[in-house]
């Protein structure tokens, strides 16, 4: 299973999360079954318009079944939900941090935008 954070900053397990999903700087993408992970730079983050849209995109393209943020807006969470994509909430935490919470369900599912 892949898992997406929003980082901020950083391009490992110990670079912090960023609240918002739409201008989050990059997307770190964890393969729960091998370990590894890349990280995908948000392309969208500073565009005028649209980008929690791309950024659902970008995430469900990277092959995300789950997506751990801050906050997502209404429409990115439209997207993602009808992607199938479960979206889960951490914040002020590092991936690392954010990845142990979700492995022992200590994460709320956002159940809506």
């Amino acid at each position: 299973m892949k898992i997406a954070f929003t980082v901020s900053d950083g391009a490992d397990m110990s670079a912090r999360m960023d609240s918002r999903f739409g201008r989050a700087a990059k997307f770190l993408i964890y393969d729960t079954e091998t370990k590894a992970f890349s990280v995908i730079d948000n392309a969208y983050a500073q565009a005028g318009q649209g980008a929690g849209l791309k950024a659902a995109e970008t995430v469900v393209k990277a092959g995300a079944v789950v997506l751990v943020t801050g906050d997502c807006g209404p429409k990115a969470f439209q997207a993602l939900k009808n992607a199938g994509v479960k979206v889960y909430s951490a914040k002020d935490v590092s991936v690392a941090g954010a990845l142990e919470a979700f492995n022992e369900a200590k994460l709320a599912e956002i159940a809506s935008a």
